[in-house]
């Protein structure tokens, strides 16, 4: 399996405008994902119930989207993969407006699932798409500009979503997103090339990855990198503002600087991610390691906690480029079925480790938060050694 070659004709050129109309995607995508983070309470006051109720929203699209994500590619795998990301973006649309336009919580919530569908559907086929119209030496910065649009989503949906919320009501905050979306669409339909269903992929093809050791072990290796990123990540602003003490400006100023790390991560991962694969692979988590420990010492000292945070912004960016590439060299003819497996176990990661990190918030205080982060990320350092591509 990890000796296969793909089926697919390599491109003679990369379609960089393709590539970049997807990047609008993935934008609008984090963007429609995360901002209910920072509009729980109008929209908890509006609908009459409690925030915490409220939160189900977040929680339904992830449901929808490791569902998706393991069955999306059987059930279109005959399906001409341009018509396939064309649908999820006019799903996305549609979402997008039931959400800003719901008359009761029940269908709001099924606006979030939609983008649940989304999420877990074009996640689960993007590195396969960009293999078929990228050519090999471009993948990793192809990957690395897709991810760009997660990064400039992470700087702008939350402050922007709840600048627009506090202007002009949450349900604008929410449409906004539709007028881009469907920019998208239009883009797509005018640059994404054909791209011809080459196999069909069947829940049986998903298990049977995990047949070959380093495959299996480098799953594991990227359920536990990105488990340790958002165990730390989903309780930053907690840190912040109850360890270190920081106002509320202060800690939006944080925030931002660690989204424009992040951006300037994507901006610079590509080709390191190309030529370094493995030292990436088992670097990337030993440095973020070190990074949650130097957090925990510092916590008294404001200014380096900004710039740790920063530099966590550049570190942690590239963990999806790093493991869509190593993906595309272990299997790269089974892209589908991985790409399935992969979205649905970091879907998993984020919420198991939300929810744990949580749990040991509430009952142990933050320390412990970033004690289980770097345990997390030591363990993903030891599995990735292990999880190194053949050749």
């Amino acid at each position: 399996m990890t000796s296969s070659a793909t089926s697919s004709i390599t491109p003679a050129q990369t379609p960089w405008a393709a590539v970049l109309c997807l990047s609008v995607l993935t934008f609008v995508l984090i963007a429609s994902e995360f901002l209910p983070v920072s509009l729980l309470s109008p929209i908890a006051a509006e609908y009459g119930i409690t925030e915490g109720q409220a939160g189900l929203s977040i929680t339904i699209s992830g449901v929808f989207a490791i569902l998706t994500s393991l069955l999306g590619n059987t059930l279109l795998s005959h399906v001409d993969r341009r018509t396939v990301v064309l649908g999820y973006t006019a799903i996305l649309v549609v979402a997008g407006m039931m959400t800003a336009l719901a008359p009761d919580y029940s269908v709001f919530l099924v606006g979030r699932a939609l983008i649940g569908v989304t999420i877990g559907g074009f996640w689960s086929v993007s590195t396969s798409v960009l293999a078929r119209i990228a050519t090999p030496h471009d993948l990793p910065r192809a990957m690395a500009m897709l991810q760009g649009g997660t990064a400039l989503a992470a700087v702008l949906a939350a402050p922007l979503g709840s600048y627009l919320g506090g202007l002009f009501g949450w349900r604008i905050a929410f449409f906004a997103v539709v007028p881009v979306g469907l920019l998208g669409l239009f883009w797509q339909f005018l640059v994404l090339p054909p791209i011809a269903a080459e196999r069909s992929v069947k829940l049986l093809d998903i298990a049977a990855l995990f047949r070959d050791r380093i495959v299996a072990v480098g799953m594991i290796a990227t359920a536990l990198t990105f488990m340790g990123q958002f165990a730390l990540a989903t309780y930053i602003r907690p840190y912040l503002q109850e360890a270190v003490g920081l106002e509320v400006n202060a800690i939006s100023l944080v925030l931002l600087g660690l989204g424009v790390g992040g951006f300037i991560g994507t901006l610079i991962a590509g080709p390191i991610v190309r030529d370094h694969l493995v030292p990436t692979m088992i670097g990337l988590p030993l440095v973020l390691a070190v990074f949650a420990a130097v957090l925990i010492a510092v916590v008294d000292m404001p200014l380096w906690v900004g710039g740790l945070f920063f530099v966590w912004g550049v570190f942690t960016t590239p963990i999806p480029i790093v493991w869509g590439t190593w993906m595309t060299r272990v299997i790269p003819a089974s892209l589908e079925a991985g790409g399935a497996a992969q979205v649905a176990l970091i879907q998993l990661a984020i919420g198991s480790s939300a929810w744990v990190g949580g749990s040991l918030y509430d009952t142990k205080g933050w320390h412990s938060v970033y004690i289980f982060t770097i345990g997390l990320f030591a363990l993903a350092a030891i599995t990735s050694f292990w999880a190194r591509p053949k050749g």
